[in-house]
């Protein structure tokens, strides 16, 4: 079954659904997480409402966008990297990891879903990589 936080739970388009390996960290982190909630659940007691999600409130229950938020910014700021961010940006940040490490962009917009290259391109993908400074140095050279 495909699922998504869309109102009627159904992915954006038909185009959207496609499976994707994880990372072998990504599954290692979520088996953990695994463990934690079930003693979350334990620790609830009667409280907990099983709805067959994965991340949930500390009761069972569907997370609001706010605690998403808030949960984002303190992992963040645990991480060292501030409290700016924002989850909407792991996409960008995903699509710029990749570009960074020479994986083509046509490949990327068919992993991130993007009915284009050019979406990847010029809305998600930011150079990661220093400022190319040859020509500064060449014209540097000849006019220094």
């Amino acid at each position: 079954m495909w699922r998504s936080v869309r109102r009627g739970g159904d992915t954006k388009t038909e185009r959207s659904r496609r499976t994707l390996r994880l990372p072998r960290t990504a599954v290692e982190t979520l088996r953990q997480h695994q463990a934690r909630q079930a003693s979350e659940r334990l620790a609830a007691g009667e409280l907990w409402k099983d709805q067959g999600l994965v991340f949930t409130t500390t009761l069972g229950t569907l997370l609001g966008a706010g605690n998403v938020r808030r949960q984002f910014k303190a992992i963040c700021q645990t991480a060292g990297i501030g409290s700016s961010w924002a989850p909407r940006e792991l996409r960008t940040s995903y699509v710029s990891l990749l570009s960074a490490s020479g994986v083509p962009v046509e490949e990327i917009a068919r992993l991130a879903g993007h009915s284009s290259s050019r979406t990847t391109e010029v809305l998600y993908r930011r150079e990661l990589r220093p400022v190319l400074v040859k020509g500064a140095e060449v014209m540097d050279q000849l006019f220094g």
